[in-house]
């Protein structure tokens, strides 16, 4: 039996593997999947799949190719969301600020340097013409420290996925001045050189499992209900979440990477634009 050491945020997104997980989908394929949780999201799953700590990861696509760019030994062996992702720009619910201009010159929290949160700081001050060399961050790590840093003004505003904050919106403890969608792909599923090296076939199966999974997951019965109760959202919200979400069972296009690429650099995230090969494998 092949052992997988698949890393991933503990959002929505990721239901479709704990329910192949819990169903025995991989263990009857040969393959036991252990699951490791990330609740400070890319960047930590960046430097996990640097370490070899973790053999995948369920990954932010602007993260991991500017991550790769810069060294990680990993290669994309699939996109997973093919939507963007929809980051809610928050601020504490008695913050002077009002829309997104009025943060120029605030201060960002991030949960690490490389982290989407961080990248996509980097992307909207570049829509919003501002000098991006001097924006100025603060790595919280996770949701909950960023609720503290933004409560006590140790930092001005925090960009994460809209429906997972949309609870701490909801109680009173962040506003949302704005969403600012990804101009890309949500999600891709990446694995160490080492991994595809010496598993290629058991990831080739890893991978079916998972797109069987995908491909059907918005008609299981009842499954609005079931991601409500586990994540701990309002149904309605799940069910506009589930409308605005597209799970692929494709490779990502070479065309999506260059895009990324070019945004990167724009914004001096990278230092070149390598071939999309550079990024990606196929199993």
């Amino acid at each position: 039996m092949t052992e997988l050491r698949v890393g991933g945020v503990p959002e929505h997104f990721n239901l479709p593997f704990h329910l192949a997980i819990e169903d025995g989908m991989f263990e009857e394929k040969g393959i036991t999947v252990k699951w490791v949780e990330f609740p400070d999201g890319t960047g930590a799953m960046n430097k996990a799949l640097r370490n070899n700590e973790i053999d995948l990861a369920i990954i932010l696509t602007g993260g991991i190719i500017k991550d790769i760019a810069n060294g990680n030994p990993s290669k994309i062996i699939q996109n997973y969301v093919s939507s963007p992702l929809i980051w809610g720009v928050h601020v504490a619910d008695k913050s002077q600020f009002k829309s997104i201009d009025d943060l120029k010159d605030a201060q960002v929290a991030i949960s690490r340097y490389g982290s989407g949160s961080h990248v996509m700081a980097h992307v909207q001050a570049r829509e919003k013409e501002w000098n991006t060399e001097e924006l100025k961050f603060v790595e919280v790590q996770t949701l909950k420290n960023a609720i503290e840093t933004l409560t006590t003004g140790d930092a001005d505003y925090f960009m994460w996925e809209h429906f997972t904050t949309k609870p701490v919106v909801d109680s009173g403890i962040f506003r949302r001045v704005a969403d600012f969608p990804t101009p890309w792909s949500s999600f891709v599923i990446a694995a160490t050189d080492t991994c595809i090296a010496k598993h290629t076939e058991d990831l080739y199966t890893f991978l079916t499992v998972v797109n069987t999974v995908t491909a059907d997951f918005k008609s299981i019965p009842s499954i609005d209900r079931t991601l409500a109760n586990r994540y701990e959202q309002q149904l309605v919200d799940i069910q506009k979440w589930l409308g605005l979400t597209d799970w692929t069972q494709e490779q990502i296009k070479e065309e999506e990477v260059n895009y990324v690429q070019k945004r990167l650099l724009e914004l001096n995230m990278i230092e070149d634009i390598k071939p999309a090969n550079f990024y990606l494998t196929k199993i």
